[in-house]
């Protein structure tokens, strides 16, 4: 039985989470620890209670020390900031970590790159198995349509409590139509329009985020040219198929190599 400790545990993910672990949706995984900040106001009760799980015996504590050297594996959702200086720790426990946690800036992907090399970490946007199929099919697109006059854009809609923009699978999803069209995506894409921003160039992604209501996660890859449409689309109706991947990923993961790892490799749709 592999002991699984969750960061960021008082949060929606880290619930949701919890309630698949207690009812054993993925085999071979028990609850160890629960950690969040030290002022999350359910702190020092049970977790599963938290969580409507029923009691685990697992109490939510804000000492990510007291817990993880004894877990195998840890699966974090907490913040940006948290989930590099987690992975940092994590690696000098020798510890695998599962990051779901979205809106990382390069310093901070590169923390997590350098705690890679020490320890395997899954690092993904979206852990979704339609989400990952998603982003294959989406760059296979993009190859097939290089040249022949298709615009991409990128529609994701989250609810209105989402505080990074746009989301980390809409990236994700932006980064496969780059790879497919021979593209940097930094140096074309653009976030949202406003104003006499001229004609839309050839080369060019544009992303937008829309944010209300309780949307799950939206997403839809646009491909349009003269006289047709493509869209690519996929809609998440409930948070558990982005824990349900966590929690695969954190079983596939352990005893696996130091590396930076992907759903992709998780999934078995990678095909480098």
């Amino acid at each position: 039985m592999q002991k699984v400790v969750i960061i960021g545990a008082a949060g929606r993910m880290g619930k949701t989470l919890v309630r698949l672990l207690q009812a054993k949706a993925v085999p071979g995984l028990q609850l160890a620890g629960a950690v969040d900040l030290w002022d999350v106001t359910e702190r020092g009760q049970d977790i599963g209670l938290i969580a409507g799980a029923g009691a685990t015996g697992v109490m939510l504590n804000s000492d990510l020390a007291a817990v993880a050297p004894g877990c195998d594996v840890a699966i974090d959702f907490s913040s940006h900031q948290g989930a590099s200086g987690n992975a940092a720790r994590l690696a000098g426990w020798h510890k695998p970590v599962v990051i779901g946690t979205t809106g990382l800036n390069a310093d901070e992907k590169s923390i997590v790159a350098n705690a890679a090399k020490q320890i395997p970490v899954v690092l993904a946007p979206n852990m979704s198995l339609g989400v990952n199929l998603l982003c294959a099919l989406v760059k296979e697109a993009a190859a097939a349509l290089k040249g022949k006059g298709y615009d991409i854009e990128i529609i994701e809609r989250h609810h209105r409590h989402k505080k990074d923009a746009p989301s980390g699978t809409a990236l994700g999803l932006g980064e496969a139509a780059a790879a497919g069209s021979g593209w940097d995506l930094p140096k074309v894409a653009v976030h949202g329009r406003a104003g006499l921003v001229g004609e839309r160039p050839a080369e060019q992604i544009g992303f937008h985020a829309v944010r209300g209501g309780d949307f799950v996660g939206d997403h839809t890859v646009v491909f349009a040219a003269d006289g047709e449409c493509i869209e690519l689309s996929h809609r998440a109706t409930s948070r558990d198929t982005f824990a349900l991947g966590a929690l695969r990923a954190a079983a596939w993961l352990t005893g696996k190599p130091a590396g930076l790892y992907t759903m992709q490799d998780v999934l078995g749709l990678s095909r480098e």
